[in-house]
């Protein structure tokens, strides 16, 4: 790749005064030959592998960082989902398995592991049903593990018994982790059309048609387009905020990949993708609601904020791959509550609601992400909240996602607190009204129409 000296000068301005960094580099590791049956036998092979593929990550990520100049915030490993590899119906099976991946996951020095994933958006395997049983314990019990499950597709419909079923997991997570909050939460997300190459914690897995290693990398953004859209001449039309937007995406995307080619060279695995998602963090002004704000909206939530949206999601793909053949993962613009300065604000003001929040992922990258909801929500009406989630990306042929905090001992307008990238958020009120009779009666919402392409 070449750069000119204008590209760099601007990246260099974006690094060191709107936090633009390397988010995270996501290692992909296929677990394909490590399956047993014997838990123990299964837990080394797979600690083994990535302490032999992972062992240099940290070290490699570290004098890139001093080569380039470009902050990398993470270092991450995503594996193969692990009810295809421990092919065990017992929960205590996969809590084996998982601790031998956190210990493996301590030892190469990353932060998150994830792929304690299942795929049951058309049914569950009893295989599936151990790992889910296990889910609550092995959040509560490891650090750095992530889960998640696949409750939808636009090709298969909405499995609503796992949507409750999920509801009764969330519940769980957040009773064994209560005295932090609930933060087992916070690493548990449920998915509608996933992608197999996402490099974002929680719901990182790498899918079956992945390669035996790849780098997948996540930049993050959100303070350079800001900083870009506030040099804008205040009558600028939309179509000069879109246009402003893709030139700033295709900048950043170009130094994602920069990094992540070269990451996957001294790795001697495979580059993958930059998926160049704006990924927002509690600092104020890396936030997508702040971009919102430049844009002309008094605060995130307000009306307009899902066409504002649609526009910011639709001109950071754009920019994004006219710079680069390898955009993937979920690329557009994050949503997390917790984790954005501006939406924390707006929800703690009452601007944000939950059926806004709602509104707006439905042209967004992801879903409901972050959210903290009274600790009294019943296990059914998060499953409603799952299931308006999964028929959003069912119907829309695109990835939705539900990472939601019932926390523990907490009403609305109080506050959870994590700390560090996971943030804080203030509790948001759910409608009362009951769902109970729609979610009972399970079985699987068909595929829409649309589903049928063939």
């Amino acid at each position: 790749m070449r750069f000119s000296s204008e590209e760099i000068l601007e990246t260099i301005g974006m690094i060191a005064e709107d936090r633009l960094d390397v988010r995270t580099v996501t290692l992909g590791i296929s677990l394909w030959d490590c399956s047993d049956p014997d838990p123990r036998a299964c837990g080394r092979k797979v600690a083994d592998k990535i302490r032999a593929r992972a062992g240099r990550l940290g070290e490699v990520a570290t004098v890139l960082e001093a080569e380039f100049g470009i902050p990398i915030v993470n270092t991450r490993v995503s594996l193969t989902p692990l009810a295809w590899v421990v092919p065990r119906a017992e929960p205590e099976a996969f809590l084996e398995v998982a601790r031998a991946v956190d210990e493996a996951g301590a030892d190469v020095g990353v932060n998150f592991v994830g792929g304690f994933s299942a795929l049951v958006h058309k049914g569950a395997t009893e295989v599936d049903q151990a790992l889910i049983r296990a889910v609550p314990r092995v959040l509560a019990e490891t650090e750095r593990l992530c889960s998640s499950v696949v409750l939808a597709s636009t090709r298969t419909g909405i499995n609503m018994d796992a949507c409750l079923e999920m509801g009764r997991i969330v519940r769980e997570t957040a009773r064994l982790t209560a005295d932090r909050d609930g933060i087992g939460c916070a690493k548990l997300v449920v998915f509608a059309n996933p992608v197999e190459d996402n490099p974002f914690m929680a719901g990182a897995f790498l899918g079956p048609g992945e390669p035996e290693a790849t780098v997948l990398v996540g930049v993050s953004g959100p303070g350079a387009v800001r900083r870009a859209l506030e040099g804008l001449a205040p009558d600028a039309d939309l179509g000069q905020v879109a246009e402003t937007i893709k030139k700033t995406a295709f900048k950043i995307t170009r130094m994602g990949e920069l990094v992540g080619r070269e990451v996957a060279r001294r790795l001697g695995a495979r580059f993958g993708i930059l998926d160049l998602s704006l990924a927002p963090t509690p600092a104020e002004g890396d936030s997508v609601a702040r971009i919102l704000e430049a844009m002309g909206l008094a605060r995130a939530g307000a009306p307009g904020s899902t066409a504002a949206v649609m526009m910011l999601n639709d001109a950071v793909k754009k920019g994004g791959v006219f710079a680069s053949s390898s955009v993937g993962g979920l690329s557009g613009a994050f949503i997390p509550v917790s984790e954005d300065a501006g939406m924390i604000q707006a929800a703690a003001e009452g601007v944000l609601t939950l059926e806004k929040l709602e509104a707006m992922t439905a042209v967004c990258s992801v879903g409901l992400d972050m959210v903290a909801v009274p600790g009294d929500t019943s296990a059914e009406t998060l499953a409603g909240i799952i299931a308006d989630e999964m028929a959003i990306g069912v119907a829309n042929g695109k990835t939705t996602a539900v990472r939601i905090i019932p926390a523990p001992g907490k009403v609305a307008g109080d506050r959870v607190r994590f700390g560090g990238l996971l943030g804080e958020a203030p509790v948001m009120p759910v409608n009362p009204t009951s769902c109970a009779g729609f979610v009972r009666r399970g079985g699987r919402i068909p595929a829409p129409i649309q589903g049928f392409r063939n």
